[in-house]
């Protein structure tokens, strides 16, 4: 009876929570303790709320939610509750609050069966082991020799490939010599934002990015306007100066003219009349000019005493 009170106010909690706060981030928390969940929850105090339940008890809410709150769609937000996951509410700035989490985690030892999050390598050479510890070695196919009466590995071993199981042998040898190579915390899978959910690869996504993509996307649609001749918003800018370069250049060689290329067409006329157009960088330069003459000259002198066959 204890237990089927708390799901009234659990069920209203999270329907209230997600009214409240149209940002939530859906994270996993996959070996992550309890120690660790505190200090989390202690940094994003103010910025977000985190909560955490039964997968089944999240779904049985939502779709018991759905009828009378239509424009959260639940029912995407349905879809991604699975695995040992949780809510993050965002009260605050959603990057700040995926940068702390981001940033917590907690080195961990390999546990057997598990999947290597990244490749695991013992560097060579002493490892404090005693040589009753050779048998571990062994099974893993690593080469060792007993030096001083500890054993030394010859060379730089893969103890874990990233994507595979870790074995027991594996995790045994990595507790022995007191390596931890993984790293745990709460990882963003998904993200609902007003009624959408989408990948948290998204959040990566800069303004940068957007307008890099969106520039390279313009300049294929006007070169593919100016192959097939069919002219677009984004070609048309460089069919009117392509257009008004053959112009000029037809304009060049005729008596006829009009204001755009008249400046043009002035200057083929008496190139003379534009030496003038920047009198202040030409007086500026020529000293300029003269001093880096003169180091030239005398080099040039140097070279012409210089005899190679002397």
């Amino acid at each position: 009876m204890v237990v089927k009170s708390k799901k009234p106010a659990y069920f209203a909690k999270l329907i209230e929570l997600i009214q409240t706060c149209p940002k939530i981030l859906l994270v996993t928390v996959d070996f992550v303790g309890s120690k660790h969940m505190q200090n989390v929850r202690m940094e994003l105090r103010g910025k977000a709320t985190i909560l955490m339940g039964k997968n089944t008890m999240i779904r049985t809410c939502l779709r018991q939610a759905m009828a009378d709150n239509e424009s959260l769609n639940l029912d995407k937000l349905l879809d991604v509750v699975n695995g040992n996951m949780g809510f993050v509410f965002c009260h605050s700035d959603m990057d700040e609050v995926r940068t702390i989490i981001q940033g917590n985690k907690v080195a961990a030892a390999a546990k057997a069966k598990v999947i290597a999050e990244k490749d695991v390598f013992i560097p060579s050479g002493p490892t404090g082991l005693d040589p009753s510890s050779t048998n571990f070695f062994q099974a893993l196919n690593i080469p060792t020799k007993i030096v001083k009466g500890a054993v030394e590995l010859v060379s730089e071993v893969k103890v874990c490939k990233m994507g595979e199981r870790v074995s027991a042998s594996e995790a045994v040898l990595l507790a022995k010599m007191g390596i931890k190579p993984f790293e745990y915390g709460m990882v963003i899978q998904s993200v609902y934002d007003n009624g959408s959910v989408f990948d948290a690869k998204v959040l990566d996504i800069t303004d940068d990015i957007v307008v890099s993509k969106f520039l390279n996307g313009v300049r294929n649609i006007a070169a593919l306007s100016r192959e097939i001749g069919i002219p677009t918003e984004a070609s048309l800018p460089h069919m009117v100066s392509n257009g008004l370069k053959n112009l000029a250049a037809l304009c060049a060689e005729i008596d006829y003219t009009f204001p755009e290329i008249q400046q043009l067409k002035d200057f083929l006329a008496d190139p003379s009349k534009f030496a003038s157009a920047a009198p202040a960088a030409a007086s500026a330069g020529a000293p300029a000019a003269a001093a880096a003459k003169a180091p030239e000259e005398e080099v040039e002198e140097e070279d012409m005493e210089f005899d190679l066959f002397g």
